[in-house]
């Protein structure tokens, strides 16, 4: 009861001190899409050790943003938020003085120790359904907050009992300063790749996003959160410059290849969420 109370003052501080005002909302816009320009070429990149002794920044995981139904299973609704909570959640984001990062501005202070907007976060998205557009970019945009959509490009424009987003809301989701990443081609588990798996999975999905955005794909996340330490180095290869799991170790050789993120699951509560962001990635100071 004591924790329950001292969260709501906690809460309550928040409101009042970080309720977003026009002002600040048109900065954290500014933070979502800044990028700290990097001489690469003169610059030492830090070595595994260094990146491992930084610390993580949150990142969070989505699926589907709607209401479950009777024949979701058990396990789905790790991956099912309603829409009315994940609005909550992102607004208790914003209230709690959280600024969205995307993938370059991690990369560069992973890399080089560039310098972050005061309470880091980045929100990440799974799979290509329609209601990350529809309503999370939406949401997004209300607190100026940028997203990461990984895009598992089988799926693209796809109707059914799940809708897919359009190759058009790609498009829009890339101008309007969101990153488009890669999650294979059909979700196949990257553990499981064959020599072939790297053109079907890899590489035909990463030219199919970059025709449609215009833009370099330089970023992946792992179907079920999945890796294979003894192939991690073949992402390297084909192009990328980290990639994401979920809430399991880093690898100490390819921590960049191995970036944790943590699902938000449908039966937090903001409190919950809150909680949970700080036990997994509290680890050291900024």
């Amino acid at each position: 009861m004591k924790s329950f109370l001292l969260y709501g003052a906690i809460s309550i501080l928040l409101l009042t001190s970080c309720q977003p005002s026009k002002a600040s909302k048109e900065k954290a816009a500014e933070n979502t899409t800044e990028t700290v320009k990097i001489d690469s070429a003169n610059a030492k990149p830090a070595d595994n050790k260094t990146i491992l002794a930084r610390r993580e920044v949150p990142v969070l995981c989505y699926h589907q943003i709607r209401n479950n139904i009777a024949s979701d299973s058990k396990r789905a609704h790790d991956d099912i938020i309603a829409p009315d909570k994940f609005k909550e959640h992102m607004k208790m984001l914003a209230d709690s003085g959280y600024h969205s990062i995307l993938p370059d501005q991690l990369y560069n202070y992973l890399v080089y120790g560039a310098k972050l907007p005061e309470k880091p976060i980045m929100i990440t998205f799974d799979d290509t359904d329609e209601d990350q557009f529809t309503i999370g970019n939406t949401t997004l945009k209300k607190y100026g907050f940028k997203g990461v959509y990984f895009i598992m490009t089988v799926s693209i424009g796809r109707k059914g009992r799940i809708n897919y987003m359009t190759k058009e809301q790609i498009k829009q989701l890339s101008d309007e300063g969101n990153t488009i990443a890669s999650h294979t081609y059909d979700h196949k588990n990257f553990a499981q790749f064959t020599d072939e798996d790297w053109t079907t999975q890899i590489d035909a999905p990463t030219k199919k996003l970059e025709e449609i955005t215009g833009k370099k794909v330089e970023y992946f996340a792992y179907p079920y959160g999945v890796f294979k330490a003894s192939t991690l180095h073949k992402l390297k290869e084909h192009g990328f410059k980290a990639a994401f799991i979920l809430s399991t170790a880093r690898d100490e050789n390819y921590p960049l290849y191995t970036i944790r993120r943590i699902i938000d699951p449908g039966r937090y509560t903001t409190k919950n969420l809150y909680y949970s962001i700080n036990k997994s990635f509290n680890k050291t100071k900024l």
